[in-house]
């Protein structure tokens, strides 16, 4: 019993000390100036936010109240206070979560069709509301001939009443 609660200890101790891979492992070494006081905390603010919640998902980093939420800020104040410019943190949170986490995707492969698709679809509609207009505004096609018997006896009927 005790070896298991010292192994226990030991293996506890040993996950306490594990952390996330850096992030010059992903993007190199800092090409900023680090920053600190008000002005990280405004930077730390602007690059949260332009960052998806993993678990949200429709929030930002910055807007989320939940606790990845809050360890990405904090990994976002740690990176910058360390030198890392906003577009290698981005591009370091898009490595580590993929293109999901940036609120705005980029220009590129599936983003291209998820920007373009809407625009497209929305010219269909746009053409298809111009086609049926046109041919509402076409006139009425021309009554059919008075010498139709049937229908003079119709009208003779009406007009008497």
């Amino acid at each position: 019993m005790k070896q298991l609660l010292l192994l226990f200890f030991m293996a506890s101790a040993a996950a306490a000390q594990l952390k996330a891979p850096d992030a010059s492992q992903f993007v190199g070494p800092p090409q900023g100036t680090p920053v600190a006081g008000a002005e990280l905390d405004r930077r730390s603010a602007e690059v949260a936010g332009l960052l998806r919640c993993p678990v949200c998902q429709g929030l930002s980093v910055a807007d989320s109240p939940s606790a990845m939420a809050q360890n990405m800020k904090e990994q976002v104040r740690e990176l910058l206070a360390r030198g890392y410019t906003d577009a290698q943190i981005l591009r370091y949170f898009e490595q580590s979560y993929g293109q999901f986490v940036l609120l705005k995707p980029k220009f590129q492969g599936a983003g291209l069709l998820v920007w373009l698709l809407p625009l497209f679809v929305l010219g269909i509609g746009i053409l298809i509301v111009v086609t049926k207009a046109k041919k509402l505004e076409a006139p009425p096609p021309a009554a059919p001939a008075a010498d139709d018997a049937y229908l003079a006896r119709v009208r003779e009927m009406v007009e008497k009443e």
